[in-house]
């Protein structure tokens, strides 16, 4: 079989003449508050980038509060209404409440996270320079909302309509018929996945990479029908055409455009 006529999109001719920024950089050419604050953050790096994340862990903390608290009451319901029992019956109930509380825990966070994504005023946006950048902070935390599910609930969704739901209402454009049967799934609100789009088993979809010091925040693009197979990644900036076949393994590098009906 031969290769597929795969091909990297062509930059604008306007990307050339603008000035790149240094990585190094202790200036901002953002003006205002804005710039003091890039300039802030690039001069004193990781202390500067730790500051102004400090509110995503108090964030974080009541998305996870707010979805246990239902399945904490409902333990502690449990626990109580069974106190008189026989132990091996109480234990039994206790071990219940336990269980079914992690699915309510689980099932609060479904919505809970989105609705959090939802009222964040800053929205994630293409982006290309260098990390300690405010473009980075949104991207940051609406992945960060994202991971929370993924890593302590997502799996057992998987593949469900519920994910599917999960990742709409972060933001992800999906089509009729599409199944996701993986949760390596970054930047959802910048990925589109058009009718009958099948993402195969532990795949990965993420919209953004990293380059010679730089990050590179670009919509994914997967077309009508495509299928992304197995443990296949698909990068930054990619668009894949209708009718495709991404094989098992392989990767779809940042801005390659895959034409219609292709298979790599």
């Amino acid at each position: 079989m031969a290769a597929p006529k795969l091909r990297a999109k062509a930059r604008p001719k306007l990307i050339f003449k603008m000035k790149r920024e240094d990585v190094l950089t202790e200036t901002s050419q953002r003006q205002g508050v804005g710039g003091a604050a890039e300039v802030f953050m690039r001069k004193f790096r990781n202390f500067g980038f730790a500051l102004f994340l400090s509110p995503l862990a108090l964030l974080c903390c009541a998305c996870l509060g707010l979805a246990a608290a239902p399945a904490l009451f409902w333990y502690n319901l449990v626990s109580e209404q069974t106190a008189q029992w026989p132990a091996i019956l109480h234990y039994a109930a206790i071990g219940f409440g336990l269980s079914s509380g992690y699915l309510i825990y689980g099932l609060c966070l479904l919505f809970i996270l989105p609705a959090v994504n939802f009222l964040i005023p800053f929205r994630v946006k293409a982006f290309r320079g260098p990390w300690y950048s405010l473009p980075a902070i949104p991207w940051f935390i609406h992945n960060a909302l994202c991971y929370m599910m993924r890593f302590t609930f997502l799996e057992f969704l998987t593949p469900s309509p519920l994910n599917v739901l999960f990742f709409r209402m972060m933001g992800m454009k999906i089509g009729k018929g599409v199944v996701i049967n993986t949760s390596n799934i970054s930047d959802p609100c910048l990925i589109t996945l058009e009718d009958y789009v099948t993402v195969g088993g532990s795949a990965t979809v993420f919209a953004h990479y990293g380059q010679k010091g730089y990050l590179i925040i670009a919509p994914v693009t997967i077309g009508k029908g495509t299928t992304i197979g197995l443990k296949a990644s698909v990068m930054g900036g990619a668009q894949i055409g209708a009718g495709c076949i991404i094989r098992p393994h392989s990767v779809v590098l940042p801005r390659t455009t895959v034409p219609d009906g292709e298979t790599v």
